[in-house]
């Protein structure tokens, strides 16, 4: 397998960046959607992939979760493993998000921060079927993302701009028709430092998305326009999705 371009795309600045833009009470709002939609039980065992730097992961295990934090880029699992300590700890595992070693252990997992789109076609489908495999019967599997298209083709942008904090963030962005992809060359800027990295997310409708799902074994229950469970509309930028392992 290729290295993936997320792999050494979180490095450095770029952490400053996204640890500067997420506000504390997004990850609240987003830990009480996955607690609800995922019907966690007391003591759940819970999946997080990719867990980022960990904070869902970290939010969860203090409400009392068991929660397993998966991700293959290095910068992003060293900050993971960096924060406090929780009752229970969170197992971080530096890994493939289409490679998880494990089958019918969770009792739930969720893909949130954007990251579902960082596929093709075919790396989803991968991921998707690892996912299934790694739930028990009858678990559930949560998502957000703003690059479904119903999300961001109506608010399609070449270039796009933000002062976050002490950074300057630029994004140039190309959509390849062809293959339903948004390639995206991103700049971030802090004082006399500049860095360019490039990204890539494919782009799926709702439909597609149901599809996909369904033939990975994980059929989709409910979907909603964000975490505050508003409806899903062309424009909304939000899509959250529940999904359910078959028996």
């Amino acid at each position: 397998m290729t290295q993936p371009w997320y792999e050494g795309f979180f490095e450095g600045i770029v952490l400053d960046l996204w640890r500067q833009a997420v506000p504390p009470e997004r990850t609240t709002a987003d830990c009480d959607f996955l607690v609800r939609e995922l019907a966690l039980a007391p003591g759940a065992r819970v999946l997080d992939v990719p867990c980022g730097d960990g904070r869902h992961a970290a939010a969860l295990a203090a409400r009392g979760y068991q929660l397993t934090g998966v991700d293959v880029s290095p910068g992003q699992i060293e900050l993971a493993r960096r924060r406090p300590a929780t009752v229970p700890p969170v197992e971080w595992r530096r890994a493939e998000m289409r490679e998880l070693p494990w089958e019918g252990r969770f009792d739930a997992a969720y893909c949130f921060g954007n990251s579902f789109g960082y596929l093709d076609p075919e790396g989803t489908r991968a991921f998707l079927a690892a996912v299934c495999r790694v739930l028990k019967p009858g678990a559930r599997f949560a998502m957000d993302t703003g690059m479904a298209a119903e999300c961001i083709l109506p608010r399609f942008e070449a270039h796009q701009s933000a002062q976050v904090g002490d950074i300057l963030f630029v994004e140039e962005n190309r959509y390849r028709a062809g293959e339903s992809c948004i390639e995206t060359t991103y700049t971030f800027t802090r004082g006399d430092e500049s860095v360019t990295r490039t990204g890539l997310q494919w782009v799926f409708t709702l439909r597609e998305i149901r599809e996909l799902f369904r033939n990975a074994g994980l059929p989709v229950v409910a979907w909603y326009g964000g975490v505050d469970r508003e409806p899903f509309t062309l424009g909304t930028p939000v899509l959250a999705l529940v999904a359910e392992r078959g028996g």
